[in-house]
């Protein structure tokens, strides 16, 4: 029962993620004019970075060079909003975070009122801001959001335990999520002053030339 609880627990959570991939497009389409997939595509070696990583920060410079390069984002606006978006714009984070405490709370029959429902969302909200860009930071926080509705506190390493096994897969799929959500606000920022201009990819040779 707890290996099918848990498997839902993590399906629920990449359903939220996917949901998240798809808002994202539909800011870009509708705000930028331009092809979702299209970006999508531009910014998938970053993805695929922070999937491996599991971390924001180090995907930064990739996330940069893509945005700055291959989507046209200028560098006045990207050197601003990544760095920022990758220490607060923690949006995956903040999803998995209410989840699990929902789904620690249920599985060890803590009853949660609608007033501790919204309080979840808030603290997980706040609690992402503040979350280290760096692998595994989302379980730390998690004790603060389940702490802020009055969880047990000798039952906490017990729910941590219950989701420790699926934590670092679900870890790497919301940090692609933190890294694409920075870069389509880098594209939305950039559209609002102007600075969305035309893709400008360089090549190893180029690189060459500038350092030389």
């Amino acid at each position: 029962d707890l290996l099918y609880a848990l498997l839902f627990y993590a399906m629920i959570v990449l359903l939220g993620l996917t949901l998240m991939i798809v808002f994202y497009s539909i800011v870009v389409a509708t705000i930028t004019k331009k092809n979702p997939f299209w970006f999508l595509k531009e910014i998938s070696p970053a993805q695929l970075l922070a999937f491996s990583t599991s971390s924001s920060a180090a995907t930064l410079p990739v996330t940069m060079e893509r945005v700055e390069e291959h989507i046209g984002v200028d560098k006045e606006v990207s050197s601003f909003v990544l760095p920022v978006g990758a220490t607060i714009n923690m949006d995956g984070t903040s999803l998995y975070q209410a989840v699990a405490a929902v789904f620690i709370s249920q599985s060890l029959g803590f009853d949660l009122t609608f007033a501790d429902q919204l309080t979840i969302v808030l603290t997980a909200l706040l609690a992402s801001i503040g979350s280290a860009a760096v692998p595994g930071a989302g379980m730390v926080m998690l004790v603060i959001v389940l702490e802020s509705i009055g969880f047990p506190a000798d039952k906490l390493a017990i729910g941590l335990a219950l989701i420790f096994a699926v934590d670092r897969p679900l870890d790497m799929c919301r940090t692609v999520i933190n890294v694409t959500g920075d870069a389509a606000v880098s594209m939305v920022v950039a559209k609002s002053v102007g600075k969305l201009g035309k893709p400008n990819p360089k090549y190893w040779d180029d690189h060459y030339e500038e350092v030389k």
